[in-house]
């Protein structure tokens, strides 16, 4: 996300670092929205790194902590893909399965939406919508099924 992604202002911005640090986008999340209350508060996760803190949703809502989270879901771990292939010829334990993590925040008493397909405008208004819920108190999840892409090919993960 830090690649496209910029702050808009001082102390808007928290990014774990080159090292990833995975999983920490909820807990990063809960802080944020508990520091400044009425800041709006978006998690951006790959659909990898949700796996590990989706049931923090369970926290926001026994909290009343709407933040929203942004989930690009690409159903691989493409981070470690993108130089295990080249370097092993094989892509083992990368491949996920497309996951409906708006169904699973659901379940924790949040609210979600399945972005896949449509145009940009229809995708302008979900998001939107999840703004506006979240306004209203409810912690929202958005998942957007993503296709593969070659952005940060050669890069490192460190």
């Amino acid at each position: 996300a830090s690649y496209i992604v910029r702050p808009r202002g001082p102390l808007s911005w928290l990014d774990p670092g080159a090292f990833g640090t995975l999983g920490v986008g909820a807990g990063f999340a809960l802080g944020a929205k508990l520091v400044r209350p009425e800041a709006e508060v978006w998690i951006i996760w790959g659909d990898g790194s949700t796996g590990y803190s989706v049931a923090e949703f369970d926290t926001f809502n026994r909290h009343g902590v709407p933040v929203i989270g942004l989930v690009g879901n690409d159903a691989c771990w493409t981070q470690i893909e993108r130089e295990q292939i080249p370097m092993f010829n094989s892509d083992v334990a990368c491949p996920l399965e497309y996951c409906n993590y708006d169904t699973v925040a659901q379940g924790y008493g949040g609210e979600g939406f399945t972005v896949s397909g449509g145009s940009p405008a229809d995708t302008t208004t979900l998001l939107q919508k999840a703004q506006a819920e979240a306004r209203k108190g409810t912690p929202m999840l958005v998942n957007v099924r993503i296709g593969k892409t070659s952005f940060r090919e050669g890069s490192l993960s460190v």
